[in-house]
């Protein structure tokens, strides 16, 4: 079992690809998930993008894609991204509607739609993960793991990250109920709604979380995303208390 400490790429939307990659590498970080929003939109960057982080001696974690499974659209651009690229995984998101207000025609789109590009990309030997995120129907623990059931395809997970405005006890319970199905965390602190925080002014929710992380069993990256003031430096520092708590038993991790 192993918790690797990484970062996303859309922490840091206004670097360069060498840019991110250095400082990624500055802050002693296992690997990369590369967003398409920005640095990763063509063969040619995701080219770039595998060859500069592998050359720094890092990993490729994931492609961050934003396509929308229920769209039914050309899933073969983000296939082509992420053979380039060389990702083991593929970030989608769960329609657009949450999941409060999705009908059930909605529901049964995005299941149809997930169960046709998981295919697509099982073909080429690569997973699919939810974005655990509000708007859409991995809102909730719940939603999430009806989704989940419903598409039952074995290359299909979810991400987890603490949803906007939970407390940490409400938070950790989100991740408890859906450890079994979680295949990657963004890992970031915002309290009490959307304001930027340190990690370390969440401590005790992240040390919990990397304990739920760890009993899993599972090999998990843990990945940066959103720093204050989107500055590299604050990479650094936040990069240091993942690593710690990744690393570490919670118990000899300085607080």
């Amino acid at each position: 079992m192993e918790l690797n400490a990484g970062i996303c790429s859309v922490t840091l939307r206004g670097l360069s690809i060498d840019d991110v990659v250095r400082t990624a590498a500055a802050a002693g970080l296992a690997g990369i998930e590369w967003g398409s929003d920005v640095h990763v939109h063509d063969a040619a960057s995701a080219a770039h993008a595998r060859t500069a982080t592998e050359g720094a001696g890092l990993r490729i974690l994931s492609l961050g894609s934003y396509y929308r499974a229920g769209s039914f659209g050309d899933f073969e651009d983000v296939l082509v991204l992420s053979q380039e690229l060389g990702a083991p995984r593929i970030r989608i998101w769960a329609g657009d509607v949450g999941s409060a207000d999705a009908t059930g025609e909605h529901w049964d789109a995005v299941v149809e739609d997930t169960q046709r590009i998981a295919g697509l990309a099982a073909a080429r030997g690569t997973g699919l993960a939810f974005e655990y995120h509000g708007g859409t129907l991995t809102d909730t623990p719940e939603t999430t793991l009806e989704l989940l059931r419903r598409v039952d395809r074995r290359t299909v997970g979810t991400y987890w990250q603490p949803a906007v405005g939970l407390a940490d006890k409400q938070a950790l319970e989100s991740l408890r109920h859906l450890i079994e199905h979680v295949v990657g965390v963004h890992c970031f602190s915002w309290w009490p709604q959307t304001e930027r925080l340190p990690l370390t002014a969440r401590k005790e929710l992240w040390l919990e979380a990397s304990e739920v992380l760890r009993r899993s069993g599972k090999d998990l990256d843990v990945m940066l995303e959103f720093v204050v003031g989107d500055l590299p430096e604050n990479v650094i520092t936040d990069a240091a208390f993942v690593k710690r708590v990744t690393l570490s038993r919670p118990a000899t991790v300085p607080l």
